[in-house]
């Protein structure tokens, strides 16, 4: 039997948040783009490097009680140093409440 998880999306500006469910394993900012919740921003929709973890534009912010072991470079660093995770590196293998980034192109720190 596969796992599925909740995952609450506030986006930019709103109190409520938007709740998706996620099978164990799927890759958050696949979920975003399926469901027209691009992480992205209009300069970035299409220059982007397709979700490899080089170009850091498709940034969120986890809610701290997520507790997501970074296992990419960017968000050990930006873990350390207080910047957006990136979405195509998490994988929804529990619930998680996410933050939309406000952004020009990269997410500013905390």
């Amino acid at each position: 039997m596969n796992e599925v998880f909740t995952v609450s999306i506030f986006l930019i500006g709103e109190k409520q948040p938007i709740t998706l469910t996620a099978p164990a394993g799927e890759n958050l900012r696949k979920l975003l783009l399926d469901h027209d919740l691009s992480p992205y921003t209009r300069f970035t929709q299409k220059l982007n490097c397709g979700g490899r973890g080089l170009c850091a534009t498709c940034g969120i912010w986890l809610a701290e009680d997520n507790e997501v072991q970074p296992v990419h470079w960017h968000d050990r660093a930006a873990e350390k140093f207080g910047y957006p995770r990136l979405s195509c590196q998490i994988q929804v293998n529990r619930d998680l409440t996410i933050y939309m980034v406000e952004k020009w192109i990269w997410g500013a720190r905390k």
